[in-house]
């Protein structure tokens, strides 16, 4: 469904907010719900700045979060659950909003991490901060349900409309705080943050989040694999961090600088071993692909294995859901 990739471009999307679209799409909100207009709109450079305006917000009344989000969306899955029953409703959902649920929640959430460490320095602080949370409307970040709603009524278009033009946001009675939406948005293919010379989010604020793969690291961290060596890598006391450094550094690299010898060869590669302190071995198989490269030359692939195996063919086999024994090519590519 076409509709399903613009959302999936609204939860990416980088850049300004288009403001005038946003507080439009708020006050259509708040109308919704059956509720005055807001007396004032506050805009952020980030979640965090967001998070420091609405604890400085004076009279600006009670939240109507739930008035203006969870209400209606409560109400509107009840409406189509019943017009399509059981079946129906999974299949929609399936076909759309579980398509992009996983990645954006899991990069809201790793937000909202982001944004207690920036701002909480004592277990108050953290009460303080995730309270705030409690009334943040996700903006781009509920692009999944808002795609299960897509064209089904227009009860949800304003949220929807400040889905498209802006970041996470705070309605009040009387005053709404608003974030814009990162500057830069980095990830593999698996949707997961991820980008080793920077930060993986950023926005316009400084305020940022270095990930590799998925994985939380540190800017700092970050910084020093430039100039990683096989005797950094090996120093490494964290385990996760140091599997970080040996995918960015490359398991043949480091195999060949650290003197590695394999421990199996036979008609499907070789079997190498790198042996960790405090993690469990990696087990790599080295495979020559049979069908040469354009020049005439063939490309040799490495695979990582369990650290159980034992023999390069059982390494191979295991890649295609076999075991060696099973495994018997007729032809290798």
């Amino acid at each position: 469904m076409q509709y399903v990739n613009d959302w999936r471009a609204v939860a990416a999307a980088t850049g300004a907010a288009d403001r005038g679209a946003a507080e439009e799409g708020v006050r259509s909100a708040y109308r919704a719900a059956g509720l005055a207009e807001p007396e004032q709109v506050i805009w952020a450079d980030s979640p965090p700045a967001a998070v420091e305006a609405v604890e400085k917000l004076a009279d600006a009344g009670r939240s109507v979060r739930e008035e203006v989000r969870t209400r209606p969306w409560a109400e509107e899955r009840r409406r189509m659950y019943d017009e399509l029953g059981p079946a129906g409703w999974s299949a929609l959902w399936s076909a759309t909003g579980a398509q992009l649920w996983e990645t954006t929640a899991a990069l809201a959430e790793r937000i909202r991490t982001g944004v207690v460490a920036e701002l909480a320095h004592t277990p108050e602080d953290e009460s303080d901060v995730r309270l705030v949370l409690l009334d943040a409307v996700l903006g781009q970040h509920d692009a999944a349900w808002l795609a299960a709603f897509d064209g089904r009524g227009d009860r949800l278009a304003g949220l929807a409309e400040v889905a498209r033009h802006a970041g996470w946001w705070w309605p009040y009675e009387r005053a709404v705080v608003i974030s814009e939406r990162p500057v830069a948005l980095h990830r593999d293919e698996a949707g997961r943050l991820d980008r080793g010379d920077g930060p993986a989010l950023a926005y316009r604020d400084g305020f940022a989040l270095h990930a590799w793969r998925g994985m939380p690291v540190a800017a700092e961290f970050l910084d020093g694999l430039a100039t990683l060596t096989p005797e950094r890598i090996r120093a490494e006391e964290n385990a996760e961090l140091r599997r970080v450094m040996l995918e960015y550094y490359g398991y043949d690299r480091y195999l060949a600088e650290s003197g590695a010898e394999p421990v199996h060869r036979d008609e499907t590669g070789i079997l190498w071993r790198i042996a960790l302190e405090g993690d469990e071995d990696v087990v790599m198989v080295e495979v020559v692909n049979s069908t040469p490269e354009p020049d005439g030359s063939h490309r040799t692939y490495w695979l990582r294995v369990p650290p159980a195996t034992r023999t390069a063919k059982d390494g191979v086999a295991w890649t295609f859901g076999l075991d060696g024994q099973a495994y018997a090519p007729l032809r290798q590519t």
